[in-house]
Formats: C-alpha cells, structure tokens, sequence
C-alpha cells in the first residue's frame, strides 16, 4: 500500500523524473517516467537531434508536476488511486493503442519519423559536403543548411494550423447538421 511521504523528499525526488513517484510508492508510474526521460536523452544522444531534448523538457516538466499533484491529492484520492505504467505496457491498454491512438496518429507519426530520419542524413550530408568542399563555400553551405530547416518548419507549422483550423471547422459544420437533423426531425414527429 503508497503511503504519502514527506514533502521536503517529494519535493528533492521530483527534480529527476519518475524518483518522486518511486518514492511514494508508485514503481510503474515512476518507472515508465524515467525510462522515457532516460530513453529520449539516449536518443537525442546517438542520433544527435535536439528535437529529442526538447521532449525531454516537457517530460520532465510533466513528471515534476505529476509528482507534485499526487503529493497534493487528499488521502482518500490517494489511496484510491492504483500504480500503473505511463503507457499501459502491462497489456491490459492494447487495444487502446491498437485501435485509438495508432489509428488516430498514425500519419503525425509518419511525418515525424519521416522529418526525423531526413533531418539526420541532412546532417550527415552536409558533414561529407565540410570535408569536401573549400572554405568560402563551407560558409554558404552552412548558410543554406541553417535556413533550409527552419524554413521547413516553418511551413510544417502553417500546415498543422490550417489543418487544425479546417478540422474544427468541420466539428462545428457536422455539429449545425445534426441539430438541423435533430430539428427537422422534431418538426415532423409534430406535424403527424
């Protein structure tokens, strides 16, 4: 049974992700924090892409947070709740995985791993090209490979918003078309 714990240790646990939740008691939960911290620095490490320590950022920022609101819970909250892993891999969430989140990010996902996997041979690319090329057209290819990512972000980001916007445009129009279902409906069940 988690016991709550002192608020000084909670508090000095919290500062490395998933320690804090280990320490009261809740080794799944702790666990699968620090092992995606630790699995992000290992990635952002051997590919060398900092995209992976910009995730590190908010995970930690979630894990600090996360320990201190179970740390602020009330005892019946608290006791209630029950140790689980951050992403179910205890196999009681497949089909949750299986079916809403891979069906529902499968194609973020691709692009992601698509911009990723193009990110890393750019820069090994333009590695081979510095030992290639003379000095003066190292500047003008340094130039160029610093513009064209954050170019390409750039539109990556006006994409993601257009698309969000049309999405939400298109709840509130299928939202207008149900009520006026719903409406229409109502009006003929009366006129009978």
């Amino acid at each position: 049974m988690t016991k709550k714990k002192s608020g000084f240790w909670t508090f000095v646990f919290s500062l490395l992700p998933g320690a804090a939740e280990m320490y009261m008691g809740f080794l799944k939960m702790g666990v699968s924090l620090m092992g995606l911290f630790f699995g992000l620095v290992m990635l952002g490490g051997f590919f060398g892409q900092s995209i992976f320590l910009l995730a590190d950022v908010v995970v930690w920022f979630y894990a600090f947070f996360h320990a201190h609101n179970l740390r602020a819970m009330d005892d019946e909250e608290f006791y209630a709740l029950e140790d689980d892993y951050l992403f179910h891999l205890d196999g009681s969430g497949k089909e949750f995985w299986t079916k809403t989140v891979a069906a529902r990010y499968r194609k973020l996902a691709a692009a992601a791993l698509i911009l990723i996997g193009a990110s890393i041979l750019w820069n090994n690319l333009l590695d081979f090209l510095y030992w290639l090329l003379p000095g003066f057209m190292q500047d003008v290819i340094y130039m160029i490979s610093y513009r064209i990512p954050q170019t390409v972000l750039g539109i990556a980001i006006i994409v993601a918003g257009v698309w969000m916007i049309r999405g939400k445009k298109r709840e509130l129009l299928d939202e207008e078309e149900k009520e006026e279902d719903e409406n229409g409906r109502e009006t003929d069940d009366t006129d009978a």
